[in-house]
């Protein structure tokens, strides 16, 4: 029996069954590719679903996690540590916005979020029922407060009851927000880049109509940078392509680059709103996490990450575009920077499947479009190394 069926057979065993897992048990990971027990190489083109933005043993994050665990890697927020601090200053500094809460999870940023719009809300009239307005075909965590504005109805049944789930509206459709906006409105939530729902891009437009509409009400805008954020889209985060400024923003996945690790910033407006008992974490900030964080903002710096992003990103969508010319099956190319998908006419599985067993790493967001989430280090020889796996996938 191999190392995989071996592992497979334990996980069968052992982990609950959430997840259709792929047949192959990874193992280690050196720049842009992956290897599995067996020695198998894989081009990763997903990068632990938009994950691992410096790719595989870069020395200078591994060194800042070694030497981190040889200090401290747990305090609780009772205390104050230097990581965190550092973090935060950064992320402040970037994002010009004003205060920053450290989770362990997109999710958990998620649910903090909704928490400042309720208290915000309550704060000027705790007499009403307060309500969110959010996006159909959006994606904001498996947790029942991120599952409430999630807007896909298979997520949260059996989870969240209806009476429980946001007002939902079409992304990029700003009239069909307004008519849902009423005195019980207290944010309005949405992907700057819907991932999940099939990559697609918000409208400048629409954004900016947001904007304003939050302002007219005095509600507060949530913009979910989870999976667009940290660089993915060309700039270090995905709104500032659009010049639009949301009141309160989430950040996880590449924000640690594999130390699980998520945050919510708050403009100034919205800082105010939560007071000390309101709002907890046990693990959330700790030392090792936020040292991840604090890396990472310097190597993306040193390494200007961002305008890698800008050049590869365009060369990626390039070549999407040949791909779609050469292949009736694909309906549709969308995206920016390194997050594009290609929509197919149908379902992508078998097409993941073929790639995985040639070599490549592929992602699907939802059942007809390839996702491409790759390490944010990649080159355009990389970008030619997958296409190349891709069309002769496609043709066979």
């Amino acid at each position: 029996m191999s190392k995989t069926q071996e592992y497979i057979n334990k996980g069968e065993q052992y982990l609950l069954k959430t997840y259709n897992r792929y047949p192959v048990v990874l193992d280690r990971g050196e720049g842009v590719y992956l290897y599995d027990v067996d020695g198998r190489k894989y081009l990763d083109f997903g990068a632990g679903i938009a994950v691992f933005a410096l790719g595989y043993g870069n020395q200078k994050y591994n060194d800042a996690l070694k030497g981190q665990i040889d200090k401290i890697l747990h305090t609780s927020n009772l205390f104050y540590n230097v990581p965190a601090v550092d973090a935060a200053e950064k992320i402040v500094k970037t994002s010009g916005m004003d205060k920053v809460f450290f989770t362990n999870s997109g999710a958990e940023a998620i649910e903090g979020a909704l928490k400042v719009a309720r208290k915000y809300a309550y704060l000027k009239d705790p007499s009403k029922e307060y309500e969110f307005i959010a996006m159909h075909h959006s994606f904001h965590g498996r947790s029942q407060g991120a599952l409430s504005v999630t807007g896909n109805t298979h997520y949260q049944e059996g989870f969240v009851p209806e009476k429980l789930r946001a007002v939902f509206a079409e992304f990029n459709d700003l009239e069909d927000v307004k008519s849902k906006v009423t005195d019980k409105t207290c944010g309005i939530i949405c992907e700057v880049v819907q991932g999940e729902g099939g990559v697609y891009p918000a409208d400048k437009e629409f954004l900016a109509g947001l904007r304003a509409l939050c302002d007219e009400k005095d509600i507060l805008l949530i913009f979910d940078e989870v999976q667009c954020g940290m660089g993915r889209c060309g700039s270090l985060y995905a709104h500032d392509l659009y010049g639009v400024k949301p009141d309160v923003m989430t950040l996880a996945k590449a924000l640690g680059c594999g130390v699980p690790v998520g945050a919510f910033v708050t403009a100034e407006k919205a800082s105010h709103a939560l007071v000390p008992g309101d709002h907890g974490t046990t693990y959330g900030g700790n030392p090792f996490a936020t040292a991840a964080v604090s890396a990472v903002y310097d190597i993306f710096e040193e390494e200007h990450i961002t305008d890698h992003v800008k050049e590869v990103g365009a060369y990626l969508y390039e070549k999407l575009e040949e791909l779609k010319a050469e292949y009736s099956q694909i309906t549709d190319h969308r995206g920016l920077g390194l997050m594009q998908g290609l929509e197919f006419s149908g379902p992508v599985g078998d097409i993941i499947v073929r790639a995985m067993d040639k070599g490549l790493i592929l992602m699907s967001a939802g059942t007809n479009v390839l996702r491409f989430v790759p390490p944010l280090v990649i080159t355009k020889e990389h970008v030619d190394e997958m296409c190349g796996i891709l069309r002769s996938v496609l043709t066979a």
